[in-house]
C-alpha cells in the first residue's frame, strides 16, 4: 500500500474515534474497569511516554469527577480521552480541570479539542459561571488559550516538566 493510501486509511480510522461515548461520574460511581482504564491511559502517557516518574495516584481522584471518552479500538472498546474535574479547594481555590490526556492512537486527530470542549461543558454544568484554574504543561499554552484560559504566572517545574498556571474567568 502506498504511503498516501496508508495516511488516508489512518485518517479515516481516526475519524471514527471523533465522537467518543462519554462517561462522566464521580470517582465513587466509576466501575473497576473504568478506574483501570483511567490509570492505564494516564500511566501510558504521563509516566511512560513523557518519561516522568511522579505520584499520579495522588489521593485527589476520590474527590473528583472523571470524564472518560470511549471509542472502538482495534480489538476492544478503548479509552481514547480522559480528564478529571476538581472541585474548588482541592488543588486551587477555584474549580479545575486536570490530567487532560488522549491515547496515542488518536493523537493528531483533534480528539484533545473534543475532550476539552466536553470538559468545559461539564465544568459549566457543575459550577455555572465560576472561574477555573489549571496547571498546564507550558508547551500547551496556545491550546488552552483556545478555551479562554490565560497565563497567570511564570513557568514552574513540576516533576521535571515546565508548567504554567492558567485562569478562565467563567461566565458572568
Amino acid at each position: 500500500m502506498d504511503p498516501a493510501r496508508i495516511h488516508l486509511v489512518a485518517r479515516e480510522a481516526a475519524a471514527q474515534h471523533m465522537t467518543p461515548r462519554w462517561h462522566f461520574a464521580h470517582f465513587d460511581d466509576l466501575t473497576p474497569r473504568q478506574v483501570h482504564d483511567m490509570y492505564r491511559v494516564r500511566a501510558d502517557v504521563f509516566v511512560v511516554e513523557q518519561n516522568c516518574v511522579f505520584p499520579d495516584v495522588d489521593g485527589v481522584d476520590p474527590k473528583c469527577w472523571h470524564l472518560l471518552g470511549y471509542g472502538a479500538g482495534p480489538l476492544v472498546e478503548e479509552l481514547l480521552a480522559y480528564c478529571r474535574l476538581l472541585p474548588a479547594g482541592v488543588k486551587f481555590a477555584e474549580p479545575s480541570i486536570g490530567r487532560v490526556v488522549t491515547a496515542r492512537s488518536v493523537r493528531g486527530t483533534g480528539m484533545g479539542r473534543v475532550l476539552m470542549a466536553e470538559a468545559m461543558k461539564r465544568a459549566a454544568g457543575l459550577w455555572p459561571g465560576e472561574p477555573l484554574r489549571i496547571g498546564a504543561q507550558a508547551h500547551l499554552e496556545r491550546f488552552y488559550n483556545g478555551y479562554g484560559f490565560t497565563k497567570t504566572g511564570e513557568p514552574y517545574d513540576e516533576d521535571g516538566i515546565l508548567h504554567i498556571e492558567m485562569h478562565h474567568k467563567g461566565k458572568q
